[in-house]
């Protein structure tokens, strides 16, 4: 896989490292779906009993990567559907791992990034990281990884941040219950670790069968869930606003509604 990295210690904590630094780990089309297979051979391998979700350089995940999104601009409807079905797909991947999935963030979180974050069980912040769900600055909207989102903070929350753009730090991510906790830069892995050994202790199966009645219990997001966002992304994808944003992004430009 070229887009991450996978380790494994003797213990069973395997790391899942996004590895594209240069690009602040951004999801193109290879990404996505090296992350789905990472999270597959990780949820059957009886070996591992906990995985942590990291990444390398100076971001988390900025987002969609910008190739990815040009090409999304001339698409066929289908197309642009197809395509953020893989995005879907490799988030409830990750949502539904049958072991415990801890996050580890420094740096940026924005758009899909934070979907990344929702679907982690637990998310351990650098002080630092900012957030953002940034879609709507572009004439789009949070579809795909809205469910994530709203399973995560809860409508009232998700609300204060998920049609504005606004960016904002980790100790108001904690607030909206993104983050977990903040640590320092220097203390992160430290605080990952202490997340990741009480899970040793133990039994796989049980741990397995409580994430799986907790996410039974809190909000569904099954294939209607789904195809319900893909709807909205589609509806709007296909809207005067999306091909002006995505335009003056591209021409580093305001957009024709900013003030």
């Amino acid at each position: 896989m070229s887009t991450v990295q996978i380790t494994t210690d003797a213990r069973g904590v395997a790391t899942l490292t996004l590895a594209r630094a240069e690009k602040h780990n951004a999801l193109s089309a290879q990404m996505m779906d090296d992350i789905t297979q990472a999270a597959r051979d990780l949820g059957a391998d009886d070996a591992v009993r906990v995985v942590v979700l990291a990444a390398t350089g100076a971001s988390f995940c900025a987002g969609g990567d910008l190739n990815w999104m040009r090409d999304q601009i001339d698409a066929a409807p289908d197309q642009r559907v197809a395509e953020a079905r893989r995005l879907a797909r490799m988030l409830q991947t990750l949502n539904t791992l049958p072991k415990p999935l801890i996050g580890r963030v420094q740096g940026n979180a924005f758009g899909g990034g934070v979907g990344l974050c929702c679907v982690c069980d637990v998310v351990v912040g650098a002080q630092g990281a900012k957030f953002g769900l940034t879609e709507t600055r572009l004439g789009l909207s949070p579809a795909t990884i809205g469910p994530y989102v709203i399973a995560r903070m809860g409508e009232a929350r998700a609300r204060q941040v998920f049609m504005s753009s606004r960016v904002f730090g980790a100790n108001e991510a904690v607030r909206l219950g993104i983050l977990s906790y903040v640590a320092s830069p220097d203390n992160l892995d430290a605080c990952v670790e202490d997340e990741v050994v009480p899970y040793l202790a133990c039994a796989p199966g049980a741990v397995a069968e409580a994430k799986a009645l907790a996410r039974s219990l809190g909000t569904p997001i099954n294939d209607d869930v789904i195809d319900a966002s893909m709807a909205a992304l589609r509806h709007r994808w296909d809207s005067d606003e999306a091909r002006e944003g995505v335009a003056a992004f591209f021409d580093k430009r305001p957009a024709a509604w900013s003030v």
